[in-house]
C-alpha cells in the first residue's frame, strides 16, 4: 500500500485493486492530486492481468467505511476561482475524464457507497458494476445550494431515475437513504455497514477465475432496502415535469400540502439561475450519451465561474456555506421570477469550439 499519509491509498490484495479514500477530516473531498491518483491507478490496473476488478472505499476519522466522498474540495473552488488559478480548469477536465474512465471500466468496479456520497463522491461511484449502500447511506447531489449544478455526469445519471426523480434531486439536493436510492437505480444492493469489513476481506481472498466471478459474487452478496418513496413518486412526477422552474414553484405553492410546502421552501433557498441551468440541463442530458453529456458540463462549470465576473452563483454560494459560513448567499437574481430566459441560456453556450474542448478525446 501507499504511505498511510497520502489522500489515497492503492493496493493490490489477492486479484483486486483496492483504493481507500484517506481524507477523513475534509469527508474525503477530492482535489486535483486525488483525482490524479485514482486515475493512474485505475490505469495502471485496467492492463494489470493480476488485476481482475477494483474495490472503492472511504474512510472517517475512526478508521475505513462510513463516509465514501462529500464531492470535490470546495474551499479549493472558491480560491482558486477567486483568483483565477488555472488549476481550476485541469480540476474539472482531469475529474470528468476520471468519471467517464469509471462508467467505461473494462473490470468490475465495487464502490462501497457507505455514509455520506455526494457530488464528486457520486461522480467516482455511478459508473461502478456494483453501487453498494447500507443504512448509513446518505445520499444527494446538493450543488444547487452552493450556486452550481448537478455535474459529473449528473445530468446522464440523474435523468435516468425513474419518473422526474432525477429533476427532484437534482434541484432541492435533497438526500436520500439505500432503498430510496436502490429504487430510483443509483445504487444496485444494500449490505448492512457492520459486513463491510468482512465483505472487503473476502474479495480479496475468494479465489476467483476471472472479472465476471467477481461480479457474480459480489451481486451475490447485495439484499434490499426499504424505499420510502413509493407514495411519493406520483407528486413528483406531477410536480417536476412542468415545463419551467416558475411552473414547479406555482404548483407546489398552489398545492399546500406538507410535502410541496417543504419542498418549495428548499427551493427558495437555493440559487434562483442554477435552478434554471440545472433543469435545462437534466433535460437536455436525457438525450445524450455520457460523453455528450459531460462535454456540455464541462462547458457549464466554466460559465458558472467566469461568465458573470464578480458575479459568479458559484463563488458566492461557496463563500457563504463553507468560508464565511454565514448561511446567507446573496443570489443574483435574487427571486426565481427575475430570472430572465437570456441568463440561464449564456450558460449553454460553449466556450469553445467543438475541435478545441477540453474533453474532445471523449468516446461515448
Amino acid at each position: 500500500m501507499t504511505e498511510t499519509n497520502a489522500l489515497v491509498l492503492t493496493e493490490v490484495r489477492g486479484r483486486i485493486g483496492c483504493i481507500t479514500l484517506n481524507r477523513p477530516r475534509a469527508l474525503n473531498a477530492l482535489s486535483l492530486e486525488m483525482v490524479r491518483e485514482l486515475r493512474a491507478a485505475l490505469l495502471e490496473w485496467q492492463d494489470d492481468p493480476q488485476v481482475l476488478a477494483v474495490a472503492l472505499r472511504g474512510s472517517n476519522k475512526e478508521g475505513v467505511f462510513g463516509a465514501l466522498c462529500a464531492g470535490g474540495d470546495i474551499r479549493f473552488l472558491h480560491q482558486a476561482g477567486s483568483s483565477g488559478n488555472p488549476q481550476l480548469e485541469d480540476f474539472f477536465t482531469e475529474e470528468y475524464a476520471l468519471n467517464h474512465l469509471i462508467h467505461h471500466y473494462p473490470k468490475p468496479y465495487i464502490a462501497f457507497m457507505d455514509g455520506i456520497v455526494m457530488g464528486g463522491g457520486m461522480g467516482i461511484s455511478q459508473g461502478a458494476s456494483a453501487r453498494i449502500v447500507t443504512e448509513r447511506t446518505k445520499m444527494a447531489m446538493p450543488e444547487t445550494a452552493i450556486g452550481l449544478f448537478p455535474d459529473v455526469g449528473g445530468g446522464y445519471f440523474l435523468s435516468r431515475c425513474p419518473g422526474r426523480a432525477g429533476e427532484w434531486l437534482g434541484l432541492t439536493g435533497d438526500m436520500i437513504g439505500a432503498g430510496d436510492a436502490i429504487a430510483l437505480d443509483l445504487a444496485d444492493g444494500f449490505v448492512a455497514s457492520a459486513q463491510l469489513p468482512a465483505l472487503w476481506e473476502s474479495l480479496a481472498t475468494e479465489a476467483f477465475a476471472d472479472g465476471a466471478a467477481v461480479q457474480q459474487w459480489i451481486d451475490a452478496q447485495l439484499g434490499t432496502a426499504e424505499s420510502a418513496l413509493a407514495g411519493r413518486q406520483a407528486d413528483i412526477d406531477r410536480f417536476f415535469a412542468l415545463p419551467t422552474v416558475g411552473a414547479i414553484v406555482a404548483a407546489l405553492e398552489a398545492d399546500g400540502g406538507e410535502w410541496a410546502r417543504a419542498t418549495v421552501a428548499t427551493l427558495r433557498k437555493r440559487s434562483p439561475l442554477m435552478l434554471h441551468v440545472v433543469l435545462e440541463q437534466l433535460r437536455r442530458a436525457r438525450a445524450m450519451g455520457l460523453a455528450e453529456d459531460l462535454r456540455m458540463e464541462r462547458g457549464l462549470v466554466r460559465q458558472c465561474f467566469y461568465l458573470r465576473p464578480g458575479q459568479s452563483e458559484t463563488i458566492e454560494g461557496i463563500r457563504a456555506l463553507a468560508v464565511d459560513k454565514d448561511h446567507a448567499p446573496r443570489w443574483n437574481p435574487a427571486r426565481i421570477e427575475d430570472v430572465q430566459e437570456a441568463d440561464w441560456q449564456a450558460f449553454f453556450v460553449s466556450p469553445w469550439p467543438g475541435h478545441a474542448h477540453p474533453l474532445v478525446g471523449l468516446g461515448d
